[in-house]
């Protein structure tokens, strides 16, 4: 028996049968990439960076010329960290090329190579713990020079680029900066979820990327496109759904693109085949997924110091907050001051509870906001 796909995707990239639109950012980014240029993509987390590079570099004409590495840096916390992602990353990615490809590789790094092992057939394991990575320098500079000398053009994506700022070494910037400026072989989008950062790396004239790519902005995904998408995959199955009920989902959680098909996802799997889903599937979608995640939530709350937990369910209440230090904001609910806001606020965004993007700051995860406004 044929098992039969959700073609709702949340999680990783699936194929492009899948992947809705963005036909014109991935032409861009493959164009600008193929042309020389260097690029910053910048957007919120959760609405599609990644398993946009994933589309992009899985197109033909970069498959059959490049190779291509996607490096997550979001969990590092140091250049030994990075270093050691990078490594493991481009192996990984190598091996199934062949051996004489990912043999070039492993002759380049040195530094580490009594760290690599191979299993019974051969295949090498990148073994590197960060212990092992004794001069960080130089093995991201072995890392650079297997890019500037492999055998194809590399294309290498570094996501969520701006934890390099929070390694608490100044000269992390001008050493890559330095890197790629002389490698010539490879070009590089810097992918990153925090504006702020992001901008303060690239477009301030005192820091080391001044100037140095092309800032690509994304955005969500068309209305009128996600509609037609869905409408698409539902026909497929045999199934339909109603206009305002993708209206709505798109509405509620601001097109980001992880919640909508979160939820189209339990949608389609409620629907059976020649069914319609209309409009009053939605909340009970919706309660569905929060209630699988109630217990950690709860877990969390508690975990929380009282005035962080306050401010975070005071930010909640509003959706978005542009004057978070406000007498107004600390009135309205019943907060001590403007000044322990600002304190709990920072902690949050270090936590990842809360974000800022273009003036507004907001709770992270729709789905914890929601779970959040049911406790009031």
């Amino acid at each position: 028996m044929k098992i039969e796909i959700n073609p709702f995707i949340t999680s990783g990239y699936a194929g492009p049968e899948y992947f809705c639109d963005r036909v014109q950012e991935t032409q861009d980014i493959i164009d600008l990439l193929t042309n020389g240029n260097n690029l910053a993509l910048i957007s919120p987390r959760r609405l599609g960076k990644t398993d946009l590079l994933r589309h992009c570099f899985s197109q033909r004409q970069i498959q059959e010329h490049y190779y291509t590495f996607i490096i997550d840096i979001y969990s590092t916390n140091s250049l030994a960290e990075m270093a050691d992602r990078m490594g493991k990353t481009i192996l990984e990615s190598l091996k199934p090329k062949g051996r004489r490809v990912w043999e070039s590789f492993l002759n380049v790094m040195s530094s580490i190579k009594s760290s690599i092992t191979f299993d019974s057939f051969g295949m090498p394991s990148w073994s590197v713990g960060i212990g092992d990575i004794h001069n960080p320098s130089a093995t991201l500079d072995e890392i650079f020079r297997y890019l500037q000398q492999a055998d194809k053009p590399c294309l290498v994506a570094i996501d969520e680029f701006q934890q390099i700022l929070k390694y608490g070494d100044n000269q992390v910037e001008a050493a890559m900066r330095t890197h790629i400026q002389y490698c010539g072989n490879a070009h590089f989008v810097f992918s990153g979820s925090q504006r702020h950062l992001m901008g303060s790396i690239f477009t301030s004239s005192a820091r080391p990327f001044y100037q140095s790519v092309t800032i690509i902005n994304l955005y969500p995904i068309a209305l009128d496109k996600y509609s037609e998408f869905c409408h698409k995959q539902f026909a497929l199955g045999n199934k339909s759904l109603d206009d305002d009920l993708i209206v709505q989902i798109y509405n509620k959680f601001e097109g980001v693109t992880f919640y909508l098909q979160k939820v189209m996802n339990i949608l389609y799997m409620r629907t059976p085949e020649n069914g319609n889903c209309s409009i009053d599937e939605l909340q009970p979608a919706i309660d569905y997924i929060i209630d699988f995640t109630a217990g950690t939530y709860q877990d969390l709350m508690y975990q929380l110091p009282e005035k962080q937990h306050i401010v975070l369910r005071a930010i909640s209440q509003d959706c978005k907050v542009s004057q978070i230090k406000s007498g107004s904001f600390v009135k309205k609910h019943a907060l001590v001051s403007a000044s322990s806001v600002n304190s709990a606020v920072r902690a949050l965004m270090d936590k990842d509870l809360v974000t800022q993007d273009q003036g507004y700051y907001q709770v992270y995860d729709k789905f914890l906001a929601i779970w959040l406004n049911r406790q009031q």
